[in-house]
Parts: structure tokens; C-alpha cells; sequence
């Protein structure tokens, strides 16, 4: 039901919020040695789908923990291609994991803000005021 009423900004929230602590690990690793850059494929979680071609996960019983966002697919956390890689062997580009965590966050915050004004029209359709 709620997906017909907030659309894309509720998946898009879940994978903004699994994306934050992807970017975080890069940033807190960016000195050590061979750690390999991640991120969330985006695109893909938002659409349901990955590359893998996994089978999808469905909850078998009501005592299962509901899925949400990016831990639907894990398959979508791919490694990053440095643009100027690091001779020991880390992948870890500061200024761009700064960047990516800037857009995540303004991602994060769009998803939020039309969810609220969404529910803040259905309060006003349902009150009358």
C-alpha cells in the first residue's frame, strides 16, 4: 500500500540509508592498505533488479524480518574504479567518497521531504483543515 502512496521515495530512502554506511566504511578506510572502494549500484535497487541475476528474496514466514531497500539485492554493491589509483593498493579517493556522500545525503533528504509533504497532504485530506 505504501508504495502506491510514496511511489519511489520509499525505496529510494532504504538505499540512500544503506548507501551512507557503504560511503562512511570507504571514507573511515581510506589509509589502509589493499581496501578495495564500494558502492551501492543505485540505479539497480532503486529498479529491483541486479546484475546478478539472483533469485529475488521473499519473505517464507511472518516471523522473517521484512526486506527493505538495498538489502534486497546485495548483489548491487560493486566496487569503485579508482580515477588515480594508489601504489599500495588502495582504492580510497577521498575528494570522490566526500562527493558521493554529499549527493547521497541530498538524495536522502529529497526522498524525505516529498514523503512528508505527501503525508502531510493526506493529514490535510483526511482533516478537512
Amino acid at each position: 500500500m505504501f508504495d502506491q502512496i510514496f511511489g519511489i521515495h520509499e525505496r529510494a530512502l532504504y538505499a540512500a540509508a544503506d548507501r551512507v554506511g557503504v560511503l562512511a566504511t570507504n571514507i573511515a578506510n581510506a589509509d589502509t592498505p589493499n581496501y578495495k572502494a564500494r558502492d551501492l549500484d543505485f540505479a539497480a535497487v532503486l529498479s529491483g533488479t541486479s546484475e546478478a541475476g539472483g533469485l529475488p528474496l521473499v519473505r517464507t514466514s511472518a516471523a522473517h524480518l521484512p526486506l527493505a531497500g538495498a538489502g534486497e539485492a546485495g548483489a548491487d554493491l560493486k566496487y569503485r574504479i579508482p580515477y588515480q589509483p594508489s601504489l599500495d593498493g588502495n582504492t580510497v579517493e577521498a575528494p570522490v567518497e566526500q562527493a558521493k556522500f554529499a549527493e547521497n545525503a541530498m538524495r536522502y533528504q529529497t526522498s524525505l521531504d516529498f514523503i512528508n509533504r505527501r503525508i502531510s497532504s493526506l493529514m490535510t485530506a483526511l482533516t478537512g483543515q
